[in-house]
């Protein structure tokens, strides 16, 4: 038989799919860094609970051509998600450019793994291969906004800030000089140092939110393990660069930047308060460093990830809505446009305090 599909639901066996998942990531070039098995492994051991993953997994002749990386939800009605959670900006399937038919192979068996339950796929990228199985899909289905992400060309700094105003231009070049000037020294950290450097990146990232509002999640020790885990594989694979900024051999900010193909994502950054003080532009600083290796790289997109924060917002990025795709077989219409009703009214609600906050 040419075709065979088989669910995954034991996280040991997650774990040792790594070379044939690496192997499928390459063939999919929609693929973001957040669907390398290192990541989506990652997540499972430290937030999954045990029994409900759902790995979706086809094979032609042999050959991963497909895969899912969901968990079920219990509940009244049981939910089909991606993995990942709220940490992860992106969350796709894998599919094989190259097999045309892998496509609705998936979607088939995604159909026969709903029968009970609602697929709800959360911050799917413009341009995903879940757009693919969602246009094959033969029962209900829904499209919904979802978070907002900003995005960037891959230019080099010098051209990102040749599109600014010519005010704001001419201050964002006095910005750049002053870091200079500061004889602020970048270092990317090898892989085997990864795992002291994200501690480091941590601990700078939760003193620079002391006394602000900060994602209670980043500050979590299984946070925490789950980057230790995640990153460093893929540093050694180059999904992945940390990088340290030092000031006379002092590390006054770190920066985890994720990686694929298509785009650079500037995914968390952790600065002294000292260089607030100073008023440094941690932002220009970072983001000099970013554009410099996505540019040189032949990467399309500089992706700031979701959030419309003003520092993200005064380099003129273009906004970009993820989408919330929700699948379902006919048995199970009703569940999917109640979840489709509430998810509009939530979405509705967070668009009114984002306005309200002058982030539209």
């Amino acid at each position: 038989m040419s075709w065979e599909t088989t669910v995954c639901r034991d996280g040991e066996e997650f774990g040792r799919l790594a070379g044939e998942w690496a192997d499928l990531y390459r063939r999919c070039e929609a693929a973001t860094p957040f669907q390398a098995h290192s990541w989506l492994h990652s997540w499972w051991v430290s937030y999954g609970t045990p029994g409900r993953l759902r790995l979706v997994l086809v094979r032609r002749h042999g050959r991963l051509v497909a895969a899912a990386p969901l968990r079920l939800v219990p509940g009244p009605v049981p939910v089909l998600t991606h993995l990942g959670g709220s940490i992860t900006d992106f969350s796709d399937v894998l599919v094989d450019d190259a097999c045309a038919q892998a496509v609705p192979e998936l979607a088939r068996a995604l159909g026969d793994l709903t029968r009970t339950a609602v697929l709800d796929l959360r911050e799917v990228r413009a341009g995903a291969a879940a757009e693919r199985v969602y246009a094959c899909w033969r029962g209900p289905r829904r499209r919904l906004p979802d978070s907002i992400c900003l995005e960037l060309p891959a230019l080099t700094i010098d051209e990102l800030v040749e599109r600014l105003p010519s005010a704001r231009a001419q201050r964002s070049r006095s910005k750049l000089r002053k870091i200079d000037r500061l004889g602020v020294q970048q270092r990317v950290v090898p892989a085997a140092e990864v795992p002291l450097a994200l501690k480091r990146l941590l601990h700078l990232h939760e003193r620079q939110w002391a006394g602000r509002g900060v994602t209670a999640e980043h500050l979590s020790a299984r946070f925490a393990e789950h980057l230790e885990r995640a990153v460093r594989p893929m540093v050694e694979s180059g999904h992945a660069m940390v990088t340290e900024f030092r000031i006379g051999g002092d590390v006054v900010a770190a920066d985890l930047t994720l990686m694929s193909p298509r785009l650079c994502g500037a995914y968390l950054y952790g600065a002294d308060p000292a260089l607030r003080a100073g008023k440094v532009d941690v932002t220009a600083m970072l983001l000099r460093n970013c554009a410099t290796e996505c540019s040189a790289n032949g990467r399309a997109t500089l992706s700031l990830l979701r959030g419309t924060e003003p520092y993200k917002r005064q380099w003129r990025p273009a906004p970009v809505r993820n989408q919330r795709l929700l699948l379902a077989r006919r048995r199970m219409a009703p569940a999917l446009l109640l979840r489709a009703a509430y998810a509009g009214v939530r979405g509705w609600a967070a668009d009114v305090a984002r306005a309200r906050r002058g982030e539209g």
